[in-house]
């Protein structure tokens, strides 16, 4: 089903058509599991209908992927970080613009590169380094096709094996492809990592907490936090039963929007089991992680007109892309990101290991004028058991259709939402919160 949510002015429409038809679910009950983007989207839409709503969320806050930390007197985004593309075409801005939210724009060319001995890159080697990773990326959109089974790093030994051995190109795919799609290059598919859609507009941060979006998603919303589902059972002729650690719920539907990462680790028991389709794109398509670490200092060692540092590291992925805070804000603070597999590693470090790899990165640089911080915070999404992961991503041989076939319903009963279930769009709170449209306007049609 292409829904009409899914096209531009998503938010605008849906408040016009609740409007319009308000009490179309007066009836109707729905289980919502799952308080991130694409569940609150789902839940207030159907509130607004109607609809009796009742949302279970594992952990003991909403917003799932999407949450503002204070503490360091700056937003520190624990999960998602940037709005991407931030038109008024997209809902995620749209949604930041209804709270009045303010932001600040990040320049891609507001950047020092350093190589793996710390000194910097002069502007023809940044040249030379930005146009071999374009280069490889226009070969491959020019040439492969959608089905071709290779990696990203086979497309590139294929195309020019002396990039592998050249540490600035491979920083390059590292910092800028593997913190985009959230996993490694090894295991990006080729033709379909670069094939999805994207809204115009350059990235912003949102300097007033990106998840002040979600407040007027939550208002009037039943949300029973710290409740865990075990199973979904759907085996009945009508009706959804949800099975918590706190209960039992019954429903006329259940959009289920949790993680891919959750869903992997068959930590949710679907009765009946899902059909072999949906349990196969399950098992195939990539969750990686990416890693943040925000270190405040007492004062800045770094120049606080540069927005952002990349330094090569090995291995790959390795704290290798920093952002100054100081750009949108008055606190010291540098965020750096560990991406591709070294994400995976770097989140299951304590936060004491993680800062002594990030310093000794840093040092390479700035040697002796970096400072130990005095404040640390640090994600780890690999190892929380309610995400197991950051966001999804296309393996070598997966297909669109093993994103999109995910949101499709299940038993006229059963709907699965999240980034992971619409391929131009995945990995973003806009494509999240799109999902959540979708599936509540499956459920709208099917009680029409």
């Amino acid at each position: 089903m292409k829904s009409v949510l899914m096209a531009s002015g998503a938010v605008a429409f849906a408040s016009k058509f609740a409007v319009k038809i308000a009490h179309a679910l007066e009836d109707v009950s729905v289980v919502v599991v799952g308080a991130g983007i694409a569940g609150l989207g789902a839940a207030n839409f159907l509130r607004k209908h109607g609809a009796t709503v009742t949302v279970l969320e594992a952990k003991d806050h909403t917003g799932g992927r999407l949450l503002t930390d204070w503490s360091m007197g700056a937003p520190f985004e624990v999960g998602a970080g940037w709005i991407h593309g931030p038109s008024s075409d997209n809902p995620t801005k749209q949604l930041a613009d209804a709270v009045n939210a303010q932001y600040a724009v990040t320049d891609d060319e507001n950047a020092v590169f350093f190589d793996i001995n710390g000194y910097e890159y002069d502007e023809d080697e940044v040249e030379r380094i930005v146009d071999a990773w374009e280069g490889v990326l226009e070969h491959i959109d020019g040439t492969y096709e959608v089905n071709d089974p290779r990696s990203l790093l086979q497309a590139i030994k294929d195309y020019r094996p002396a990039y592998l051995d050249d540490p600035g190109i491979m920083w390059a795919f590292s910092a800028f492809t593997e913190f985009s799609k959230g996993g490694a290059i090894e295991k990006l598919s080729a033709p379909l990592f670069n094939w999805d859609e994207a809204f115009d507009g350059a990235d912003v941060v949102v300097t007033s907490g990106y998840d002040e979006i979600l407040k007027p998603l939550k208002e009037g919303l039943d949300i029973k936090l710290s409740h865990v589902v075990s199973a979904i059972d759907y085996s009945a002729d009508e009706g959804v039963v949800i099975i918590t650690d706190q209960g039992t719920f019954e429903a006329d539907y259940c959009i289920c929007s949790v993680p891919l990462g959750v869903l992997k680790a068959n930590n949710i028991q679907f009765k009946p089991g899902l059909p072999g389709s949906y349990r196969d794109s399950i098992e195939n398509l990539g969750f990686g992680s990416v890693t943040k670490l925000a270190l405040k200092f007492e004062e800045p060692f770094w120049d606080i007109e540069t927005q952002y540092f990349g330094i090569t590291t090995e291995p790959k992925g390795r704290w290798n892309y920093w952002l100054s805070y100081r750009t949108f804000s008055d606190e010291n603070i540098l965020l750096g990101l560990s991406v591709g597999d070294y994400a995976l590693t770097a989140d299951r470090m304590t936060d004491a290991e993680m800062v002594e790899d990030a310093l000794d990165v840093l040092r390479t640089v700035w040697e002796d004028d970096v400072t130990e911080p005095i404040d640390v915070l640090a994600t780890h999404w690999a190892t929380d058991p309610f995400t197991l992961g950051a966001y999804a991503f296309p393996r070598p041989g997966n297909r669109k259709s093993d994103f999109d076939g995910l949101g499709e319903p299940i038993s006229d009963r059963l709907i699965l939402a999240g980034e992971h279930t619409i391929f131009d769009y995945a990995g973003t709170t806009h494509g999240a919160f799109m999902t959540g449209l979708r599936a509540a306007e499956y459920i709208i049609d099917e009680e029409g």
